[in-house]
């Protein structure tokens, strides 16, 4: 079965980081785009990042540029994505999934354009 499985979630005061890591079991990380999504409860997922197959673009929703880094590690074949300076409103469960759209879609986080979803992880931004 395809899928990516998040980790790295948690509790953290706001101001605080964490480290998501993506992993995925049935392909390799390296041959496709990826992006990170946010779910709030009872709402839709939102794209939050992307990063291209040859890590060169990048791409963020406003509200967390300057604060979130997405990278690859490709020695574990895992990606990371670094939250640091959360706030509240970053709460929300986060999923990892594989870019399958139309080239040049990436930048805009188009849920369609995803596939390969696992389990999320829960991050916490609270005092």
């Amino acid at each position: 079965q395809l899928q990516l499985v998040a980790s790295g979630g948690g509790l953290v005061q706001p101001g605080g980081s964490l480290r998501l890591s993506c992993a995925a079991s049935g392909f390799t990380l390296d041959h496709y785009s990826i992006g990170w999504f946010r779910q709030y409860p009872g709402k839709e997922r939102d794209g939050v990042a992307g990063i291209s197959r040859n890590s060169i673009h990048k791409y963020y929703i406003d509200p967390v540029k300057g604060r979130f880094t997405i990278s690859r590690d490709d020695n574990n074949d895992i990606i990371h994505l670094l939250m640091n300076n959360l706030k509240p409103e970053d709460t929300a469960v986060y999923y990892c999934a594989r870019f399958v759209g139309t080239p040049g879609h990436l930048p805009f986080l188009i849920l369609d354009d995803f596939d390969s979803w696992g389990q999320g992880t829960q991050v916490t931004v609270s005092s």
